[in-house]
């Protein structure tokens, strides 16, 4: 009996092995009538937890400052909104990467990697047309709300909304032309929910 189900273990293991090999090949590899047939199978079985690219062998360097800044709001005790002055997210990670020897992959890139996701995910309109999406949103609220509830004054805030600053980096040569202006994207204010801030 325990032989029986110690192949049967085995067997299951193998299959879900297989499984997964296939399914990743068929996720990075390049598209094909089999992978463009069974999108939908892979990228259920894929995301969110075995989402491959190839970052970490051939990074693509930003070729933009980008500056993600948020405010806060809240209903004062009168009835009206009170809005607070934009506060730098970005500063604060750069501030801590700086002068910090080893400092940590997710003091580096958590912050800049829910702006990508999210990017990615919205486009330009803000709109979420996915779990996905919906997923990414509430990842990069929830960033943004616990760093501005980290660095604040305790006060606690209903609603919070990013700006995003973009500003090309200049292609080396160029000498001493002007920087270019940066590009603004100013986000819909998002319902906070209570997570004590």
């Amino acid at each position: 009996m325990l032989t029986a189900a110690r192949r049967a273990a085995v067997a299951l293991c193998l299959l879900t092995t297989l499984t997964h090999v296939v399914l990743l090949f068929l996720h990075v590899a390049p598209p094909s009538s089999v992978s463009n047939r069974f999108s939908p199978q892979i990228n259920a079985w894929i995301y969110p937890l075995f989402e491959q690219n190839w970052r970490l062998f051939a990074p693509e360097p930003d070729s933009v400052n980008r500056r993600i800044l948020a405010r806060t709001a809240r209903t004062g005790p009168n009835g009206t909104a009170q809005v607070t002055t934009w506060f730098d997210l970005s500063a604060v990670d750069h501030s801590a990467v700086k002068h910090n020897v080893f400092p940590s992959h997710t003091t580096q890139n958590l912050l800049r990697r829910a702006w990508t996701s999210y990017v990615e995910t919205h486009g330009g309109d803000d709109k979420a047309a996915s779990d996905r999406a919906v997923m990414m949103r509430t990842y990069l609220r929830n960033i943004a709300a616990d760093r501005v509830a980290a660095h604040g004054d305790g006060t606690p805030f209903d609603f919070i909304q990013l700006r995003v600053l973009t500003q090309p980096i200049a292609a080396p040569g160029t000498g001493n032309r002007p920087p270019m202006p940066a590009d603004e994207r100013l986000l819909p204010w998002w319902k906070v929910t209570s997570h004590g801030n």
